[in-house]
């Protein structure tokens, strides 16, 4: 099982923003972003299933199963029942569960580490091969060792150790992700995404001492 592949960091384009239900922004990955990465990962050959569904009063759940190589993980998934504004009657119960069908696929692909860096709240430990970056909605809990520039050259497109600690150590301050990406903009014109490894390590530097301050 490529690890790599599957805890590969999605590009800006690919993370999505959306209301949380306390009024939060919320990144997320869709549905189709997903399976694309399992179809990388597994060359398709990957079975997702529901087992059981429920309906309730106003919303759905599912509990779904991603099989692949011989693991399975068994998530549940939910979706809002979308109802008429005019007499509040349910306008497609079916689209409602395929939604739910949609977050539990993506819940399942999470426990094999797919979107995995979005819940990161800190940086992981060195000798962790978990790749990614945090939300950078609210502040962290501080900063770690994370190891993040081991065996860095200067030439040579980041590291995705380099591009988990930028946003980890960016969360642990209260930055967003947009301020993130604004920052490394100013410095060096391109996107976190694109830094050298020179100029990640630079970011990260930098990050590290206004947090020390």
């Amino acid at each position: 099982m490529n690890r790599e592949i599957l805890e590969k960091p999605f590009t800006p384009e690919q993370i999505k923003r959306r209301q949380g239900m306390n009024g939060d922004v919320l990144d997320y990955i869709e549905g189709c972003a997903v399976i694309q990465r399992l179809n990388e990962c597994f060359d398709a050959e990957w079975i997702f299933e529901i087992q059981e569904h429920r309906v309730y009063d106003d919303e759905v759940v599912v509990l779904g199963k991603l099989t692949a190589q011989g693991v399975a993980k068994s998530q549940f998934g939910k979706s809002r029942i979308t109802r008429a504004k005019k007499d509040n009657s349910i306008i497609s119960l079916g689209d409602d569960l395929k939604a739910a069908a949609t977050d539990c696929l993506k819940k399942c692909a999470t426990l094999f580490g797919v979107g995995l860096h979005l819940y990161f709240d800190v940086t992981p430990p060195a000798n962790s091969n978990r790749n990614g970056r945090g939300n950078g909605n609210s502040p962290g809990n501080g900063n770690r060792s994370n190891g993040a520039e081991g065996n860095v050259s200067e030439n040579g497109r980041l590291t995705a150790r380099q591009l988990s600690a930028i946003f980890a150590m960016a969360k642990a301050r209260g930055w967003s992700n947009k301020q993130v990406r604004e920052f490394s903009q100013e410095m060096f014109g391109k996107l976190p995404d694109f830094l050298s490894k020179r100029e990640a390590s630079a970011v990260i530097q930098h990050l590290q001492g206004d947090h020390n301050d």
